[in-house]
């Protein structure tokens, strides 16, 4: 290796001949840094830091340090080191070998120190308090580190996107994400880092070897069901300060606290509809695509989206787990039963500008709007009947079908849709609560109620073409 200082050649562990001119201090400023201990014994201390040595020549080697001068460099991967030494103990990474293993974990390392360090952590003890939020820490490390984060001091900026971080190692971390040289073969998702994504692989496989004792349910990772777990504890130790809301995890709770920032950055390019996170946006997208990758075995019918189809299953399962204190309904979703009781709370704040009609959620206000616009853009191919909802020609298309899977337990009458089936037990049940006004009399449905009212109104609206013979 060349010596920039002498402009000579040495090896890698030759003394350097600028250590005794650009380190070693004159007689007078040695007697300056030497003090004595209470037994008598000479210490040396550095004046950068203070940091005090038994030795004169460690006292030297660690002012290396402060020269900031890194002349060993590692031929595999460049990294540089101050000392001989260092880059010896560096090179062992590379070798592969792990001579040192935990007797506890079977954990192994490259260096006898680093498996110490290791085993501080199986000692449970946490020897480092901060005096500031009581947290406490194996190592003095990570003390310091912490440490950092209540001096609200951010010295580290990434040039990229001007995100700042109280650690240089933060920095390097965050700057990875902007490159990402790892690639999945399988689906082309890529990932900063190699470990993540051998850890997205895993999803490929198809492997859920860690299962939920409580309810059965089975994860590919075990931070997964770790995460997972949390939601039987029933805890939620993370409350958000504008709504009250609780949740689990502190993750849960900071995508949570975007809903109230207003601010949708991630915007459709086909619709222009616009998105608080991109994940939404990305799920968004498959609605344009067309493709329905997720298909039911019990009926057919396919969804864009995963979570859509098992949302599905739950209808064909019958089981209805969440039911209304007030009325006895049940229901598949705890959604579902949340916006089911907003009918008996009789609030209905989104308020047609046209006809004045009141609805209890926005979505049927938009449902109803489509009405007045008079377009219906969803047509029967077999009939040629037009509707202003694609779920309602979808609907409509059963009867073309022929399949009527519904069918009356107590009368084998049978139905084309769910709803049909349910507004004819109500024959059954003998209850007609929609009575006439004018006359008292009562039906079963408010439809019945409606034609029969017709009848007191003196209008004959419609009228035979044909003449009478």
């Amino acid at each position: 290796m060349s010596d920039p200082y002498s402009g000579t050649v040495r090896g890698g562990n030759a003394p350097l001949r600028w250590m005794s001119t650009a380190v070693k201090h004159k007689e007078e400023e040695e007697v300056d840094c030497i003090s004595l201990t209470a037994s008598g014994e000479k210490t040396y201390s550095c004046d950068e830091r203070g940091k005090d040595f038994t030795k004169a020549e460690h006292l030297k080697t660690h002012q290396l340090i402060h020269s900031g001068v890194k002349p060993y460099s590692c031929d595999l991967c460049g990294k540089s080191f101050t000392l001989a030494g260092n880059l010896k103990k560096h090179k062992i990474i590379h070798s592969g070998v792990k001579a040192y293993t935990c007797d506890l974990c079977g954990k192994s390392f490259t260096q006898a120190f680093s498996l110490q360090t290791h085993q501080l952590i199986h000692s449970g003890v946490k020897a480092y308090t901060c005096d500031l939020c009581g947290k406490s820490f194996t190592w003095a490390g990570s003390f310091k580190r912490h440490q950092l984060t209540h001096s609200g001091v951010k010295a580290y900026n990434c040039d990229l996107c001007g995100k700042s971080f109280t650690q240089a190692g933060s920095l390097k971390a965050h700057q990875l994400i902007h490159i990402k040289a790892y690639t999945c073969d399988l689906c082309g998702k890529s990932f900063t880092h190699a470990g993540s994504l051998q850890t997205h692989q895993l999803i490929h496989s198809g492997v859920k070897a860690y299962t939920c004792d409580l309810c059965g349910k089975s994860f590919t990772h075990a931070g997964s069901l770790k995460r997972h777990q949390l939601i039987h504890s029933g805890v939620k130790a993370y409350t958000c300060d504008l709504c009250g809301k609780s949740f689990t995890q502190a993750v849960s709770l900071k995508t949570h606290q975007l809903i109230h920032s207003g601010v949708k950055a991630y915007t459709c390019d086909l619709c222009g509809k616009s998105f608080t996170w991109a994940g939404s946006l990305q799920t968004h997208q498959l609605i344009h695509s067309g493709v329905k990758a997720y298909t039911c075995d019990l009926c057919g019918k396919s969804f864009s989206h995963a979570v859509s189809l098992k949302r599905h299953q739950l209808i064909h399962s019958g089981v209805k787990v969440y039911t209304c204190d007030l009325c006895g309904k049940s229901f598949n979703r705890t959604g579902s039963l949340k916006r089911h009781q907003l009918i008996h709370s009789g609030i209905k704040a989104y308020t047609c500008d046209l006809c004045g009609k009141s609805f209890t959620w926005v979505g049927s206000l938009k449902t109803h709007q489509l009405i007045h616009s008079g377009v219906k853009a969803y047509t029967c191919d077999l009939c040629g009947k037009s509707f202003t909802q694609a779920v309602n020609l979808q609907t409509h298309q059963l009867i073309h079908s022929g399949v009527k899977a519904y069918t009356c337990d107590l009368c084998g009458k049978s139905f084309t849709q769910a709803v049909s089936l349910q507004t004819h037990k109500l024959i059954h049940s003998g209850v007609k609560a929609y009575t006439c006004d004018l006359c008292g009399k009562s039906f079963t449905h408010a439809g019945g109620l409606k034609t029969h009212q017709l009848s007191h109104s003196g209008v004959k609206a419609y009228s035979c073409d044909q003449s009478r013979w």
